[in-house]
């Protein structure tokens, strides 16, 4: 579909001379290491999610959500950081670029179908690999179950073979269904919040804790929608900020 001139979520005067204003590769907004283009957030309208757009909902919840845990010790690794992941014969290869896992309890992986590393933003489906180190577990969430399968259950054994500790895929089938070709990512940023906080973070560390997306409704347009407000509203302080 093609992009209509211009990016409005709010419909308001400083934001519509802004949208107007810049190119796709121009940069829309800088959060802490997320760089987002105007590309990047024109995709959150109707398109499929940019491997910043991601990350940057990845950074957002870490600094807005996560930071409120310090005695957590779960990781949101990058697009970029699990792809790598996935492409690299020798995970171990890897210790110097990724996170010290030794302390981390729980991982989430976005999961790209993308296989050629010299293509950018390549591929054509998110899915998303949570891995729990303390049970052996990685859960995976696929919204076209079961596109990625092959894909997350590489970098399950990749995983493994890093931290040295088996793990267990497990594709759970009861994950909510898109009903579109480009949702999968908006899908992978809902369904990652709501395991953080609503069953990771909210746990009493002895409960037993279903990790079943099994009969979550997802709304992708809302979801879609609500980004783009965050995404305004930071921009907004940082032109505030430098006024």
């Amino acid at each position: 579909m093609p992009r209509e001139g211009g990016f409005h979520p709010f419909k308001g005067r400083v934001s519509r001379h802004f949208g107007d204003s810049l190119s796709p590769d121009d940069a829309y907004l800088s959060y802490y290491d997320t760089r987002l283009t105007k590309e990047d957030v024109d995709t959150l309208k109707d398109d499929w999610l940019t491997d910043n757009t991601i990350s940057f909902w990845e950074e957002y919840l870490e600094r807005e959500q996560l930071s409120q845990y310090p005695t957590s010790h779960i990781v949101l690794l990058r697009p970029s950081m699990a792809f790598m992941l996935m492409q690299t014969p020798n995970p171990h290869t890897l210790r110097e670029a990724l996170p010290d896992f030794s302390r981390t309890t729980h991982i989430f992986l976005p999961i790209n179908d993308a296989r050629n590393v010299s293509v950018a933003e390549g591929g054509s489906h998110w899915s998303l690999l949570l891995v729990s180190i303390i049970d052996g577990v990685a859960f995976h969430y696929d919204s076209l179950s079961p596109s990625n399968w092959n894909e997350a259950n590489n970098a399950t054994q990749k995983l493994s073979i890093l931290i040295g500790k088996p793990l267990r895929f497990m594709n759970l089938d009861d994950s909510p269904q898109q009903e579109n070709g480009s949702d999968c990512g908006v899908y992978v940023c809902i369904q990652m919040r709501h395991l953080l906080l609503k069953r990771l973070l909210s746990a009493n560390a002895k409960e037993k804790i279903s990790m079943s997306m099994g009969g979550k409704m997802v709304d992708a347009n809302g979801g879609r929608k609500e980004m783009l407000r965050i995404i305004e509203t930071f921009r907004k302080e940082g032109e505030r900020r430098r006024s």
